[in-house]
């Protein structure tokens, strides 16, 4: 069964997107199980940039049918303008469908989520306002729309009436803003059920039909670990799960037929919006980060918080994912610094020392870093495609974390670029 997961292992952005697109070139079939249009995967292909925020990266390659499966929930006119942004670069998205049972995101979910965040004030979540959590609130209190709901105008109709009940009742009583006419948002809805009519099928089937007839199916996930609704740093978290185990559900394929599990990590952290972040750093070392690392977000354009690499998170990451390939982007961002620190353990506020990854959110904003200093380098390593000829200094700081969490490096990633890459192992 060449079945393949690719996961980020810390707070997203890990470059997932480079990674699905490389591997997408030997697949049959790519899978986004999960999340929704708050994503951000930017993929370079020679001179062009294309950032996808629904659309699974391997899109952007001819042989695989790309499947937005039944744990997303989809935006459809978010879905449609990326559509239209490949389709009018001269690429063709006839291989991109999506799951009859995927949720589906309603105008009153976006105005519910930016309200919300008005109404917390300091207290703000830092949700990308796509309104992502309140369709996930919908699916979970059984009165989501779906897909398949699209094109069936009398059920539409009547749940956007039920819906409209209690949101309306919301936005104004409690955030004292103007309430919803559902006829506007049905026709609106009942137009998109027309456009999307043919993309939208039976994918649980299909999928577990290809995993048993060998085909190669790699499943895409979105966010990362330390996001994830359950062991990520809650609340600041996702409203899915980004983890491997996210696949089982977000696509209906049972564990057992799961085998490559991809954990795609930074060579240092960065983290977008609110949350404790142990090894943030707030001197000339993080603002030199993210200037030489771009480190601003795919989908928001906010800048993003930079620190140390924290092997303690990445090592509960890998845990819960059952991590087998490590995949280790922007190593090439780290070079000219004389030494590069890693966090290897945390000194709780009482003083003890662990080196394991803590349930409690308010504690880990307490928890101070303790680091291992290792040696740089200074040579630009943006174009060596062997690891053997990395500088000595690179090639240990990757035996460094191999180390550390008892799993190899198969791939190492030195640009933007999808050639930019150092293979360490083969998996096809």
């Amino acid at each position: 069964m060449p079945t393949f997961v690719v996961v980020g292992l810390q707070w997203g952005d890990e470059g997932k997107g480079k990674i699905t697109d490389i591997l997408s070139a030997k697949s049959d079939y790519i899978v986004r199980y999960q999340g929704g249009n708050n994503a951000g995967h930017t993929v370079y292909v020679g001179e062009n940039k294309f950032v996808l925020h629904l659309l699974p990266s391997g899109v952007l390659q001819d042989k695989g049918k790309c499947i937005i499966a039944n744990g997303v929930v989809v935006d459809p006119k978010a879905f449609m303008e990326e559509i239209d942004t490949l389709e009018s670069q001269g690429l063709s998205t006839d291989h991109v469908f999506i799951s009859r049972r995927a949720h589906i995101i309603m105008p009153y979910h976006i105005m519910l989520d930016t309200y919300r965040e008005e109404f917390a004030g300091k207290g703000q979540i830092g949700t990308t306002k796509r309104g992502i959590g309140p369709c996930y609130e919908d699916k979970i209190s059984r009165v989501g729309i779906r897909a398949i709901d699209l094109l069936n105008p009398d059920i539409l109709e009547e749940k956007i009436k039920e819906n409209l009940k209690v949101k309306n009742a919301l936005f104004e009583k409690l955030f004292d803003k103007p309430t919803v006419d559902y006829k506007d948002i049905l026709e609106q809805y009942l137009e998109y059920g027309k456009k999307l009519a043919h993309r939208i099928v039976d994918t649980e089937l299909e999928i577990n039909q290809a995993i048993d007839e060998g085909k190669n199916v790699l499943f895409e996930g979105a966010q990362a670990l330390m996001l994830d609704i359950d062991f990520g740093t809650y609340p600041y978290v996702t409203s899915s799960s980004p983890t491997t185990g996210g696949v089982t559900v977000g696509a209906g394929v049972p564990p057992n037929k799961l085998e490559t599990l991809i954990g795609v990590s930074k060579a240092y952290s960065t983290r977008v919006g609110n949350g404790p972040y142990p090894t943030e750093l707030f001197d000339e070392v993080g603002e030199q980060i993210r200037k030489v690392g771009h480190e601003f977000g795919a989908t928001t354009g906010r800048p993003r918080r930079c620190g140390w690499l924290d092997l303690v998170a990445l090592k509960h990451a890998c845990m819960i994912n059952g991590i087998t390939h490590l995949v280790i982007t922007k190593l090439d961002v780290l070079s000219k610094f004389k030494n590069i620190k890693v966090c290897t353990a945390y000194e709780t506020e009482d003083g003890k020392v662990i080196d394991y990854f803590t349930s409690s959110t308010t504690k880990l904003a307490l928890y101070k870093p303790i680091y291992e200093e290792l040696p740089g380098w200074d040579e630009d390593i943006t174009k060596i495609s062997s690891f053997d000829e990395l500088p000595q200094n690179a090639q240990s700081y990757i035996h460094f974390i191999e180390k550390y969490l008892g799993i190899e490096v198969y791939l190492v990633s030195v640009g933007p670029e999808r050639t930019q890459n150092i293979l360490k192992k083969e998996l096809f």
